[in-house]
C-alpha cells in the first residue's frame, strides 16, 4: 500500500459525494450519525495495491468511496481467477466478519480511496441500526446474485457472449455510481484482467475482443476499455441489464 491508514477523515460522511446520487438510498439522521462515527478514516492506494489478503485477518471494512478494485482468488502456482469488479459504494471485507479470515484478496485497478470502518463496531450496527442491518444484509446478496450471474457465464455462454455481458455489466454499473462523471467512460482494465475473469487463455480473450472491437461496440485505449454500444452488447449476451431501483450504502 501506498499510504497507510489514516484516523484523519478527509471526507466527512455527511458530505460524501455518493450520497446524493439517486442510485443510492437516503439515510435517516440516526443512520448517518452513526455511519459518521463508525467510519474511522480512509485508504489512499495506487493501483496495484493490495486491500485485502486472501487467508489474512483484518479488523477493517471498507467502503470505496472512489475509483475501481476487484475480488480475486489464486491457485497455487499462480494463476489467478478474477471474481468481481468494485465500484465506488461497494462494500469491501464483510467475509472476514463471519468467516474469520479472507476467502479471497482484494487489490486496486484505479488510483482509489476507500473509507475504513472498525469491524468489532459492526454487531452495534446491528443491534441497534436494523435499517443498516438490512442494508449489510442486502449487499451481501447483491454479491451473491451478481456471482451467480457470472458463474451463469461462465458455464454457459460463448466466448463472445461471455466478454459481451461482462463489459456491459462493467459498464452499466459504473454509469450508475459514477452518475456525476463526464466525457468517455473508461474501464481500467487490460486484456490479462478480461482473461483472468472470463476463464479463457490470453490469446482466446485476443481473438474474442477484436470481434466485438471490429464491429465497432468497443475501443481498447492505453490498459482501459471504452464501451461504444452497451445494447448491442447485452443483446449478444442475452443480458436485460441492471435491475432499476435504489441501493443501499454504508
Amino acid at each position: 500500500m501506498t499510504k497507510a491508514p489514516s484516523t484523519a477523515r478527509q471526507v466527512p460522511c455527511e458530505q460524501c459525494p455518493l450520497r446524493p446520487l439517486p442510485h443510492f438510498r437516503e439515510f435517516t439522521d440516526p443512520e448517518l450519525k452513526f455511519v459518521s462515527s463508525f467510519k474511522t478514516g480512509e485508504l489512499v492506494v495506487e493501483p496495484g495495491a493490495a486491500i485485502l489478503i486472501e487467508g489474512a485477518h483484518s479488523a477493517h471494512l471498507f467502503t470505496l468511496l472512489s475509483g475501481w478494485a476487484f475480488r480475486y482468488k489464486t491457485l497455487e502456482d499462480g494463476r489467478r481467477q478474477i471474481l468481481n469488479y468494485l465500484l465506488p459504494g461497494d462494500l469491501v471485507g464483510l467475509q472476514g466478519s463471519v468467516l474469520g479470515e479472507m476467502q479471497h484478496s482484494v487489490e486496486a485497478l484505479s488510483p482509489a480511496v476507500f473509507c475504513i470502518f472498525q469491524r468489532s463496531r459492526l454487531p452495534q450496527l446491528f443491534r441497534h441500526h436494523p435499517g443498516l442491518g438490512f442494508d449489510v444484509t442486502w449487499l451481501a446478496s447483491r454479491e451473491e446474485r451478481m456471482l451467480d450471474e457470472n458463474l451463469l457465464s461462465l458455464g454457459r455462454r460463448t466466448a463472445i457472449e461471455r466478454a459481451a455481458y461482462l463489459l456491459a455489466f462493467i459498464h452499466e454499473r459504473a454509469r450508475a455510481t459514477m452518475a456525476r462523471q463526464t466525457g468517455r467512460l473508461l474501464i481500467p482494465i487490460t486484456q490479462q484482467h478480461v482473461a483472468d475473469t472470463l476463464g479463457l487463455s490470453i490469446v482466446h480473450t485476443n481473438k474474442t475482443l477484436r470481434k466485438l472491437a471490429a464491429a465497432s461496440l468497443i475501443r481498447w485505449h492505453d490498459r482501459a476499455c471504452e464501451v461504444l454500444d452497451v445494447a448491442k452488447l447485452k443483446e449478444i449476451a442475452g443480458w436485460s441489464g441492471l435491475p432499476e431501483g435504489t441501493r443501499p450504502l454504508i
